[in-house]
């Protein structure tokens, strides 16, 4: 028998996934409350435009353009509505009155989470947000939760299925990258504007989260090291194809020993060439991948959905429950660790294998001197190939484990040589 009150529930935002979670809150509503112990009442919808087209039809009276209002009355805030604000002002007034939050909001969590984690431990509330990094994949709560006892070195993974998508159709249909976008948009894995995608932006901000999880270190995003995909030609695809290559746009966030020995935390997002029997390569399609490595654990490999209404709506619906148990059975929320307060590493300091591919006049001794001016800035050529053609020569030098530092100087002294045309591509290896 019931007899507990019932959960006032808010929902913030009503588009892919928020008509998601509230058709499965009305839908579901008996087993959802013999799962928490109390009924979970959804009290209204927040909307933009209460008239606006929909995924799914909504009870009308629940919908509303009030937002304040209907967040001051919660026991928990869904927030759904994407963007900083008025997420962010709604979900600090929401904390303030007591109510614990859910959210999806990923660049709302990379750029301001500390801050709203800092407002519901005054207030012994909780702010969940699975559903911010890889969709329906848990991956926020094991880092949280499951592996807190355990030293993690490294996360690392494909956490946007945009560009995922556009680079496995570039390798498995030969598209340019410009047409997989637009298959991509057609589709409804791309946005109108595809820049937060193919820019890096997306997985920049869930670098952070995850690097600020695994770590217990507050890591901002302005310190996320990012590179998109615009840059990735099909010769660049070709070229990994030949070594039995494929090409990804992964996250990775690990432990980097520094001078002094001390541990510091590294989070970047570039693409990376992956032999092709990585299990990262296997990731096709808009799917994500995510890879934790800890010391006693070992390796772990996530893998789901990225996106998607539905999907999505699962990691929601999972916080809710967890938010709304915690009520029904009392005390305050768990603050999120950050007590570690590691040092972070700049880019420059960051290792790797790296493929340079260069354009180089074709006559006698151009390699030599090549190498010879990679051993002046401490890089050391591993592998090379060599294409003549008419009056140039492609060549593709595979370097042994070299800073970024270096890679960058050896760069800048590669565009002043006379030997090479021009430098076509820079990737990094990871094997």
């Amino acid at each position: 028998m019931n007899h507990y009150r019932s959960l006032r529930i808010a929902l913030l935002g009503a588009g892919s996934v928020g008509s998601q979670v509230a058709r499965l809150l009305i839908e579901q509503q008996h087993e959802l409350a013999a799962r928490v112990g109390a009924p979970l009442e959804l009290v209204g919808i927040g909307v933009r435009d209460v008239d606006a087209k929909r995924d799914v039809e909504l009870p009308r009276e629940l919908l509303t353009d009030d937002l304040e209002t209907l967040v001051a009355g919660a026991d928990i805030v869904v927030e759904l509505l994407g963007g900083i604000e008025p997420a962010r002002t709604l979900l600090l007034e929401a904390l303030a009155a007591g109510a614990d939050v859910v959210t999806a909001n990923k660049a709302l969590v990379a750029a301001h989470g500390p801050e709203l984690f800092e407002a519901a431990a005054v207030v012994g509330a909780h702010v969940a947000y699975e559903a911010a990094v890889g969709g329906a994949i848990p991956i926020i709560r094991p880092l949280e939760q499951s592996l807190a006892g355990d030293r993690v070195t490294r996360v690392m993974g494909i956490v946007n299925g945009t560009t995922n998508f556009i680079l496995d159709r570039m390798h498995t249909e030969g598209s340019s990258l410009e047409d997989a976008l637009a298959t991509a948009t057609a589709l409804g894995y791309a946005e109108a504007d595809p820049t937060a995608d193919i820019e890096g932006f997306d997985a920049a901000s869930k670098a952070t989260i995850l690097a600020s999880l695994a770590f217990h270190t507050e890591v901002p995003a302005d310190q996320v090291h990012r590179e998109g995909i615009t840059g990735v030609t099909d010769a660049m695809v070709q070229q990994a194809e030949r070594g039995g290559r494929v090409l990804k746009l992964v996250a990775i966030c690990e432990r980097v020993a520094g001078e002094d020995g001390a541990d510091r935390v590294s989070a970047r997002v570039h693409p990376v060439s992956l032999p092709g029997t990585h299990p990262l390569a296997a990731v096709h399609e808009a799917m994500n991948a995510i890879f934790v490595t800890a010391e006693s654990a070992g390796d772990l490999m996530f893998y789901g959905a990225g996106a998607g209404g539905p999907e999505t709506a699962s990691a929601v619906l999972g916080d809710l429950v967890s938010m709304a148990r915690r009520h029904v059975a009392g005390g305050p929320g768990m603050p999120v660790s950050t007590h570690a307060n590691l040092g972070l590493a700049p880019f420059a300091d960051v290792l790797a294998r790296h493929e340079l591919a260069l354009t180089v006049a074709d006559r006698p001794g151009v390699l030599a001197r090549i190498a010879g001016l990679l051993s002046e800035h401490g890089v050391s050529v591993e592998s090379v190939r060599q294409d003549p053609s008419d009056g140039s020569a492609s060549l593709v030098l595979g370097t042994h484990t070299a800073s970024e530092g270096r890679i960058a100087s050896v760069l800048e002294a590669l565009e002043q040589q006379d030997d090479v045309e021009r430098i076509d591509s820079v990737i990094r290896l990871i094997d």
